[in-house]
């Protein structure tokens, strides 16, 4: 009970966010991630623990969206090339895996006669679908998500995904108490397609311009609804048809995955996803009925291995069946293992259907659950079982990745584009940033690789890979932004190359200090022209060249003794200097 003029919202909050802030550095520090640390923080905080929080299933459903952001992250980093490579894993392999697993659930459950044929349908396909939130979460922690295991465990969680329809559709079907409500099936799946194929339309003509409009008002925080509107509005209309929500979002990821705002929308999104996805794993925590386990133990430590161990024997077995090497193969089965937020769904549409029992539910729950904290270490014992290959491909990925980013360039301006064009007439792969849309438009339309964002923001730097790039150029037009970013780069990336535009040389001075490798000012080089044009003209041709040289040193002269002594201490200096030498 809250105390008089306490919010209760307040003490929900602070109650989750304590437990969180606590159980998941710990269990990171254990070596078991931080997934197996939200469920056990759930499971102490929730009804059936220390009872701070009565109403888990309020907090799982408002959790679910964070499924919804992360299949729209996921779809930021597919390009629509790589989906289309996937084809074969995702209607081949995915359709092989939810289809022989529940076939070999149904038929054990029914045939040990724990439940009738209609309900081991229901539990099978529950079962046999995976958790996409606690998969991907592994695989971006382990950094393997774009690695050729990663792909295929991806392509099998996105065909269980756009399972999910058929799946709620069958425990209506296998109700005892199911009755023709005149619906055609046909139609369903005709307004399914049609929604499909209406979100793609729109999305490709509408999306990138309205986020143009959005960038080019200069409002971080609108860019950042927007990006929002464009997840839930996708997801509304996929719910609108009878789909997956989760499936609107990531089509609306990849419509969006190879426009210049990839990677800013992802940084925008990427806090609302983690801590959704964190409040998610603590609600299916706080689901797990204890007084119930602790009766039926036995049922859920014998449920629980036996399917990680059924669901790792398949997998494993169709990854080698689709040619995946033996260490891949393991990893797969591994990271799949476990059951998926979505049986938690199926299995209580099932108690309405009168498929389950309530109590039936709650064990199916603890099965899945204990499942999930399995993964992390079924993942430690198949990278430490799985055979070293001569071949081992490991670190290609991202030595790729590294090759493809050789130098980052933010700002586009005129300063910019010079340098650009250098580089990538030499074959250096030159990556673009910039803050302007009409910048970014001109760029792209002369097929330069440039995203729109702010180079001062360490996480979008992450997220390009400037930690693997040769350098990073600042060539933007605002000197203050040029000079935050290095300040910035520096702190967060100390081995990289890092090269400033400078207005002047009191900025210069500033800019080395801040840590830049290489400060360039904006009119020195031409200047310098203009002058040796000038003595060429003036008939001083032949000196042209001494005299230059001659003010390059007294110039770096100069700037030695600013840095060490001031600006004006500096000048000071140099007068002091030149009138002994005169003298």
């Amino acid at each position: 009970m809250a105390a008089a003029g306490i919010d209760p919202f307040l003490i929900d909050a602070a109650t989750y966010l304590g437990a969180a802030v606590v159980a998941v550095p710990l269990f990171n520090r254990l070596g078991l991630g931080s997934v197996v640390g939200y469920l056990v923080a759930g499971a102490v905080i929730g009804p059936y623990g220390l009872g701070f929080i009565d109403n888990a299933q309020s907090a799982l459903h408002f959790a679910e969206f964070g499924v919804v952001l992360l299949l729209f992250v996921i779809g930021l980093e597919l390009e629509p090339s790589r989906l289309w490579r996937l084809r074969s894993e995702i209607f081949g392999l995915g359709l092989l895996q939810v289809m022989l697993t529940a076939v070999l659930l149904a038929g054990g459950i029914y045939m040990m006669g724990w439940m009738s044929l209609n309900s081991a349908i229901v539990v099978g396909g529950a079962l046999a679908l995976s958790s996409t939130a606690f998969a991907i979460q592994i695989l971006r922690e382990r950094g393997d998500l774009t690695k050729p295991y990663g792909d295929r465990a991806f392509s099998i969680l996105l065909f269980q995904d756009l399972s999910i329809v058929p799946l709620l559709a069958m425990v209506s079907f296998l109700s005892p108490w199911h009755h023709s409500d005149g619906t055609n099936p046909i139609s369903s799946i005709a307004t399914g397609i049609a929604a499909i194929i209406l979100l793609v339309v729109v999305g490709h003509y509408l999306l990138r311009p309205l986020f143009h409009v959005i960038a080019s008002t200069k409002a971080d925080e609108i860019f950042t609804a927007a990006a929002l509107l464009v997840v839930v509005g996708s997801a509304l209309a996929m719910q609108l048809a009878g789909l997956s929500m989760a499936l609107g979002a990531f089509l609306a990821g990849v419509l969006l995955a190879e426009s210049e705002f990839r990677h800013q929308l992802e940084v925008d999104i990427e806090p609302f996803r983690g801590l959704l996805l964190g409040l998610l794993f603590i609600a299916v925590g706080m689901s797990v009925a204890w007084p119930l386990i602790a009766d039926n133990l036995h049922i859920v430590v014998l449920g629980a291995l036996g399917l990680v161990l059924l669901k790792f024997g398949v997998i494993t077995a169709l990854a080698r069946l689709f040619r995946s090497p033996w260490r891949d193969a393991l990893r797969i089965g591994a990271v799949l293992g476990q059951g998926g937020e979505f049986g938690f769904v199926l299995f209580t549409v099932a108690i309405t259907a009168g498929l389950l029992t309530q109590n039936e539910a709650f064990l199916l729950t603890a099965i899945v659950t204990a499942t999930m904290a399995l993964t992390p270490l079924a993942m430690l014992a198949a990278v430490r079982l799985s055979p070293k290959s001569k071949t081992d491909m490991t670190g290609v990925e991202s030595a790729e990745n590294a090759e493809a980013a050789t130098v980052v360039i933010a700002g586009f301006g005129r300063f910019g584009q010079v340098v650009a064009r250098i580089l990538k007439q030499r074959g250096y792969d030159v990556v673009l940033i910039d803050s302007s849309p009409d910048r970014i438009r001109l760029a792209r339309s002369f097929g330069n690789k440039v995203y729109f964002g702010d180079l001062r923001r360490g996480e979008l730097m992450r997220v390009i890979g400037v930690d693997k790039a040769k350098a990073v150029i600042l060539c933007s037009d605002d000197a203050s932004a040029n000079g935050q970013a290095a300040k910035m780069l520096r702190q967060e990336f100390p081995h990289l190359q890092i090269m400033v535009r400078v207005h002047d040389r009191v900025a210069e001075l500033e800019l080395r200090k801040a840590g830049a490798d290489v400060a360039v000012r904006e009119m020195f080089e031409s200047a310098v022209v203009m002058a040796r044009e000038a003595l060429n003209r003036f008939g001083d041709g032949e000196m042209a060249d001494e005299i230059i040289d001659e003010f390059r040193r007294r110039d770096a002269e100069l700037l030695r003794y600013q840095s060490e002594f001031g600006a004006q201490g500096g000048y000071e200096k140099m007068r002091e200097d030149f009138d002994l030498k005169d003298g």
